[in-house]
């Protein structure tokens, strides 16, 4: 079992892999401890932005060029994921989002993560935060979706609109 836990960090005894309902975990084994890294999944909103009719793709600074994705950011405490969707639009793009309608929820389990996705329309003059490096408007027709958590997001929501998208070849393993 991969952990960046090998001491607990309680009581500096060693973990142990344990068995917790069939699944493993690492867990301290000392008297009076009992601590386990239960290791759970981080919630990440994601955007899919339409902006100007179209939907709006973004590049984050440290990803290949023909990398483009979904507006994505964590949640923070007490702040619901709706509110977290629209934070993340203006803290990225610094777009006024109009509103936020629910997508889906989708596992990402590269990164331990499960992304709560939301259709955001948005307007405003886009100005890209540090993160990102450049962005691309596609229309729902041309738009195409990678096989992971935000690119499934993307599909279904095109679906849902009655367009029948393509995958693109880029993403294996992208967010």
């Amino acid at each position: 079992m991969s952990s960046p836990f090998r001491f607990c960090p309680q009581c500096a005894h060693p973990l142990e892999d344990q068995a917790f309902g069939g699944t493993l975990r690492r867990a301290c084994v000392a008297p009076r401890c009992g601590f386990v890294h239960w290791d759970n999944p981080t919630p990440v909103v994601a955007a899919i932005v339409e902006y100007q009719g179209k939907i709006l793709l973004a590049r984050n600074v440290s990803w290949p060029p023909e990398w483009y994705a979904l507006i994505t950011g964590f949640l923070e405490r007490d702040e619901h994921p709706r509110d977290a969707v629209m934070r993340e639009v203006k803290e990225e793009l610094d777009l006024d989002a109009q509103d936020a309608t629910f997508v889906g929820h989708y596992e990402f389990r590269r990164m331990n993560q499960i992304i709560i996705a939301y259709h955001v329309c948005a307007t405003g003059t886009i100005r890209l935060n540090e993160e990102l490096n450049d962005y691309r408007l596609d229309a729902f027709e041309d738009a195409r979706y990678w096989e992971a958590a935000t690119g499934y997001a993307l599909r279904d929501w095109l679906r849902g609109r009655g367009h029948d998208p393509k995958v693109v070849g880029w993403a294996r393993g992208a967010g």
